[in-house]
């Protein structure tokens, strides 16, 4: 499972996103923004790609602030407009409005999550509430909202396309959600609590990205590292030195329970001391401690939910998604707890007999469970993950592996850019030419770990993809890969090859956009839909003819053995227990903290997440949550809300599409073609369920999910 999709700060803004009106005024008449500012207008660049040689952290705030003014000033002008409300003057004149403000937050959004620094954190706190009050004046605009109930009411009449005819339902519904209906008195609360929820989300996010860097392990023995790798130990010096800790080793913290290293740490007293500081890296009772911060959040989002009428928050926000209701979300779950904690009792069962047969004289811990899990693995498989490693060097993965796949598959080539300006020298940049050489957008790529970046790996647009706007998609992929030491290959496990297939399967989602409206176009879908995509490129990674095309020894330029190509394959379904439990276990705390009432009280973040696994079946002491409450960015900071549950969901989906795939030829144009036609370039035009099902031709089913998984079906 991947961290993905990570949305700008402003990203409920995106509906509005779109090219800017040339009757307006410009900024310059009515503030004081400079007139160099490079988001005042279009970037001159191809695919108007930022320029990034021009851009200054000072530049942001005024333009952030600018570009709220214009924006609102268009909303109004629409709303105040004395004619009959029509398509025209009010949905599309919405979607034409707030180029400036989209521009910079697009990068504002993209810069504070890859590359971000002191001064770009403070503006970003500081902006969240005035963003959220930008957002309120929008949706909860009295006026603007009578116009659009006015074409919804009336759209059968209207003879639309049904994209124009989904543009109406959806921006209907996104007001309805939003407290259009509600009263003067009620929208006043509302504003009040949404810039609260916006202020602390900021905090949030801040406060986990510090503490992150503050709790990484620092050692002065370098025996306390035995096990890993030469290469992995000079990066850890390296990161010291970085760090201005010259003499010592580093381990910095990715955002995950679980770090990579305990699978090599062979001292149980080192991997204890990781484990702890990933586990309590935000509960140290300090200034970057969270767990106030989010308490204050769930209780926010609850009185939200019960001032729009609804139970909860979880309620409330899943309305759009595919799932509709918590109660569906936890019947599929219902499906997987038993058969998933069953598998895991019976790995864990399997290590600690290993760990008895080799005198350890311990109960198995979650510091354990990595390194001990190698070995079973070596032992049932002989599969030694720094066998494997040297076959995956990261150039090569992504040039002969991941837009390989997508050649074979779509037609799509790939030629690097060098001209076009970056804002990290790691970044690289790409144009995708279509089938007939036609150019298809810009994908840049930042995959090395930073101590300015936060977690996970993500995508997002630069640009979005647009008809009616005449832009084609700028898109990147971060991810967190160690960058080695100097003149060293970038090697990468096999899960983080799956990561790159993963999030460059959403990018593909945003290539292939072929919309007229920005807001439905692309990745602008369902959180329980947006997975699905990006889950289901992950299979091409394993496919024998893309496999053999880049696993090749960085070194001798041989392929990967067919021998440990076997033993890579058939250890495909090992520790999948332990794996499904500990995402299942992040979902669930995410559900819970989501149904709490308004009436209920702020909770104690350590007892509410131990109770919440204890109720779900999920408390499991060798297999902690993938995020533990006080450092889960996806529901915190990034949009996930009652979300998280959307990575398992849309698992079902990617395994089911995969299966029609094997049962029709597998890898070919055509194949990639009709899920090109059928899912990828359909954006959110229609809905969900119809969409899945024209292509495979049935409702999601779990058997291929729990098949994959080497669960028995239930």
């Amino acid at each position: 499972m991947k961290t993905s999709l990570k949305l700008p700060l402003v990203a409920m803004l995106a509906i509005f996103a779109s090219c800017e009106n040339s009757s307006k005024k410009s900024a310059s008449d009515n503030s004081n923004l400079s007139t160099s500012n490079p988001f005042l207008k279009e970037s001159t660049l191809p695919y108007q790609v930022p320029d990034f040689n021009h851009i200054k952290d000072s530049d942001f705030k005024p333009a952030i602030e600018e570009g709220m003014k214009i924006h609102l000033n268009e909303i109004n002008t629409i709303a105040d407009n004395t004619e009959s409300p029509t398509f025209e003057n009010t949905l599309v004149a919405m979607e034409k409005s707030g180029q400036m403000l989209t521009r910079v937050n697009n990068v504002f959004g993209l810069l504070t999550g890859a590359n971000t620094n002191d001064d770009l954190q403070k503006i970003k706190e500081e902006i969240a509430p005035k963003q959220a009050a930008h957002q309120d004046a929008i949706y909860l605009n009295a006026k603007l909202f009578k116009r659009i109930e006015s074409i919804y009411n009336t759209r059968a009449s209207l003879n639309l396309d049904p994209e124009s005819n989904k543009l109406v339902e959806y921006t209907y519904q996104k007001f309805v959600l939003a407290g259009a209906k509600l009263s003067e008195d009620s929208k006043t609360n509302l504003k009040k609590l949404n810039e609260q929820e916006a202020s602390l989300s900021a905090k949030f996010s801040n406060q986990l990205l510090a503490a992150a860097k503050a709790g990484a392990l620092v050692t002065d023995n370098v025996s306390d590292l035995e096990g890993l790798s030469s290469g992995e130990i000079n990066a850890a010096a390296q990161a010291a030195k970085t760090a201005k800790m010259d003499g010592k080793w580093l381990l910095s913290l990715q955002n995950t329970t679980q770090q990579p290293p305990l699978q090599s740490l062979s001292n149980r007293a080192t991997r204890q001391k990781l484990f702890e500081a990933s586990w309590n890296r935000a509960e140290k009772s300090d200034s970057n401690d969270t767990r106030k911060t989010i308490v204050e959040i769930a209780k926010i989002r609850a009185e939200k939910a019960k001032l729009m009428g609804f139970p909860n928050y979880a309620t409330w926000k899943l309305q759009d998604q595919m799932a509709k209701t918590p109660a569906a979300v936890e019947a599929f779950f219902a499906k997987l707890v038993p058969s998933a904690t069953a598998k895991a009792h019976a790995e864990a069962a399997e290590i600690q007999s290993l760990i008895d047969t080799q005198k350890g004289d311990f109960k198995l811990e979650p510091y354990d469970w990595d390194y001990y899990a190698e070995q079973v693995r070596k032992a049932k498989y002989d599969l030694n993950e720094t066998e494997v490693k040297p076959y995956f060097e990261l150039n090569n993965v992504l040039k002969n592996g991941v837009f390989y796949a997508a050649t074979q598959l779509y037609g799509i080539t790939f030629k690097e850019r060098t001209d076009l300006p970056v804002y990290h020298k790691d970044v690289k940049v790409f144009e995708l030419l279509d089938k007939d050489s036609s150019t298809i957008g810009l994908f840049y790529c930042d995959y090395f770990k930073r101590d300015n970046k936060s977690g996970g790996a993500w995508m997002d647009n630069m640009v979005g993809q647009s008809k009616l706007m005449g832009t084609k998609p700028v898109i990147f992929n971060v991810c967190n890969f160690t960058k080695p030491a100097g003149g060293q290959p970038a090697l990468i496990s096999f899960d983080d090859v799956t990561t790159m297939f993963h999030e460059f399967g959403h990018a593909l989602h945003g290539f292939f956009a072929n919309q007229e409206y920005p807001t439905l176009s692309g990745t602008n879908v369902a959180r329980d839909f947006v997975e699905f995509p990006s889950q289901f490129n992950e299979h091409w990674a394993v496919n024998p003819q893309v496999f053999k095309n880049y696993a090749i020894h960085y070194s001798t330029g041989q392929p990967m053995p067919q021998i440990l190509v076997d033993k890579i394959n058939k250890a495909a379904k090992f520790n999948q227990g332990y794996a499904l439990t500990e995402v299942l276990a992040a979902a669930a705390l995410d559900m819970q903290w989501h149904k709490l009432s308004a009436t209920e009280p702020l909770q104690d973040a350590d007892k509410f997440e131990t109770a919440a696994l204890q109720k779900t079946g999920l408390s499991l002491s060798y297999v902690p949550p993938r995020y533990r409450s006080s450092y889960f960015l996806h529901i915190w900071g990034n949009g996930y809300a009652a979300g998280y549950y959307a990575y398992l969901w849309t698992e079902m989906l990617d395994h089911d599409a995969f299966s029609w795939f094997e049962e029709n030829g597998g890898l070919t144009l055509a194949n990639g073609q009709r899920f090109r036609d059928m899912i990828l370039s359909r954006g959110n035009t229609e809905d969900y369920g119809k969409m899945f099902r024209d292509f495979r031709g049935h409702d999601p089913n779990i058997k291929a999910m729990q098949k994959y998984r080497g669960l028995p079906e239930k």
